[in-house]
């Protein structure tokens, strides 16, 4: 049960990376990219800045949550640069599928805590408030650096940022339960909805469709890296600390979460292999469907008894 309801939370998305791979000779090239600048400038950090502030974020759940989450988001960081070495020969394209180790869906992780019988929306939404800014500050750094800037401009490019100061402005507005006036909001909510469904079509027209198929040594530990440790080491500190059931059961969902579409929309405003982010942030979301299912099964099974 558990299982389909999750396959049928994410066929939607593929269905439109589908499409984007039908329409791909529609477009030009420049016009796909022209459509990832919209989105790294105007429509993702919108989506980012909803999904942190829409909702309140409970300062005592944050207090707990937060250090995991930034530990979970870590991890991958770590266990990301060790693939270095059989990694893309350029730092830059390295970087950009870097990043797939530690982002996170955030629109199918709000689908997936429907799902548990402890913990929801509140807790997925202190989650997410606290790792967007996070993860967007290690992979606008490693992007950033990939791309031979000297320290001041590094500085420079990852303050101003779109998507660090959009997720940064929702998580303030989350803690401080502020809301924009509705006829600001309102055209705000309306561009957010936007973004997913325009990264998924320019991840479809992007992407080698025929990689999708088979995992090299790259690409299947980025993927294990993502779908199975994350979530793994998040159970770990979860059962450590004894925590609430509530607060364990989404962390683990947060941590087994495919990667972000926003990876793709990143690494094409900096210049990396747009082509392989496009395909991972694909393979883990495939691979996803089983994993998921599977995760949040453990989660109920350990912590339902609690």
């Amino acid at each position: 049960m558990v299982f389909i309801a999750v396959f049928f939370g994410i066929v939607p998305s593929f269905l439109l990376v589908g499409l984007g791979g039908l329409l791909r000779n529609r477009l030009s090239e420049n016009a796909w990219q022209g459509l990832d600048r919209l989105n790294f400038e105007i429509l993702f950090p919108a989506l980012l800045f909803v999904a942190a502030a829409s909702r309140p974020i409970d300062p005592e759940k944050l207090f707990v949550m937060a250090p995991i989450v930034w530990g979970i988001l870590s991890m991958g960081l770590v266990l990301g640069w060790f693939l270095r070495r059989v990694g893309p020969e350029r730092f830059l394209d390295f970087a950009g599928a870097w990043q797939v180790c530690w982002r996170f869906n955030t629109a199918l992780g709000l689908v997936s805590v429907g799902l548990l019988t402890h913990g929801g929306v509140g807790e997925m939404a202190v989650a997410v408030g606290m790792g967007v800014p996070v993860a967007n500050l290690f992979a606008v750094s490693a992007l950033s650096r990939g791309g031979a800037l000297g320290l001041g401009a590094t500085v420079a490019k990852i303050a101003l940022n779109p998507f660090l100061l959009a997720s940064l402005g929702g998580v303030v507005f989350g803690v401080m339960s502020w809301r924009l006036p509705t006829p600001i909001m309102a055209p705000i909510e309306m561009l957010a909805r936007a973004a997913i469904p325009i990264a998924l079509l320019s991840i479809g027209a992007t992407m080698n469709w025929g990689a999708l198929a088979r995992l090299d040594r790259f690409n299947g530990a980025i993927c294990a890296i993502k779908l199975v440790a994350l979530p793994a080491f998040a159970l770990g500190v979860s059962l450590a600390l004894s925590l609430d059931p509530a607060i364990a059961s989404v962390l683990i969902v947060f941590a087994a979460l495919p990667t972000a579409s926003a990876a793709h929309v990143l690494a094409s405003a900096f210049g990396a292999n747009r082509n392989l982010v496009a395909t991972l942030i694909a393979q883990t979301t495939l691979l996803a469907a089983v994993t998921l299912p599977i995760w949040i099964s453990v989660a109920e099974l350990i912590f339902s008894t609690r």
